[in-house]
């Protein structure tokens, strides 16, 4: 029997479904739809976003760090105090005034400032020349005059045998009274130096 009739789908074919085919969508269901996809396109910028946040955050908390810098050293670490020679006492000292120059140099590190020289004998005074307080630079010398003064002849040593002098010392970092022993040399000299001022005068 032969005759004419609707094609039918060969084998493992299927039928396409074309826009006229598919059933269109109430308009309800697509303003849900297209809320959706913007819900979906907003969380998915959002939760980006933070992601990328996060590795920023962990990437700045985990960069390497210079070391901070060594704090500059004390100033009796930088600081030599070295006697040169007598010298005519600064000022207008009295016949009992004598005189020493010394050398300063700070070694390294801030500037110095000098605020004080003292030493620890009741029966004699001290001055310096530069007065103090005075500043002497890095990688520099400065001389100095430290005029004495036998105020009690009673009092003064007549053989200094380790004579040193307290110098007050300042930088950024510290303030630091040093005692500085100025040698032999010194030694001797200071006690001729008494010995010349005070005359007869002892004990």
């Amino acid at each position: 029997m032969s005759g004419a009739g609707p094609v039918e789908p060969g084998e493992n074919t299927r039928i396409r479904d074309t826009p006229a085919a598919r059933r269109p969508l109430s308009p309800r269901l697509e303003a849900l739809t297209r809320r959706y996809a913007a819900h979906r396109r907003t969380a998915l910028a959002t939760a980006l976003a933070l992601a990328l946040l996060a590795v920023g955050g962990y990437l700045y908390a985990t960069r390497p760090r210079p070391r901070p810098a060594p704090p500059p050293p004390y100033p009796s670490q930088t600081v030599d105090l070295v006697y040169l020679s007598p010298a005519a006492p600064a000022g207008n000292a009295p016949t009992s005034g004598f005189g020493f120059t010394l050398a300063l140099t700070v070694r390294s590190g801030p500037p110095v400032t000098v605020t004080r020289v003292t030493q620890s004998n009741a029966g004699l005074s001290v001055s310096s020349s530069p007065r103090a307080p005075f500043q002497t630079k890095s990688h520099s010398t400065r001389k100095i005059t430290v005029t004495f003064r036998a105020t009690e002849c009673e009092k003064a040593p007549r053989n200094a045998g380790f004579p040193f002098l307290d110098v007050t010392l300042r930088n950024v970092r510290a303030i630091e009274t040093h005692s500085f022993i100025l040698g032999p040399r010194y030694a001797q000299h200071l006690s001729e130096a008494l010995r010349d001022a005070c005359g007869n005068d002892s004990p």
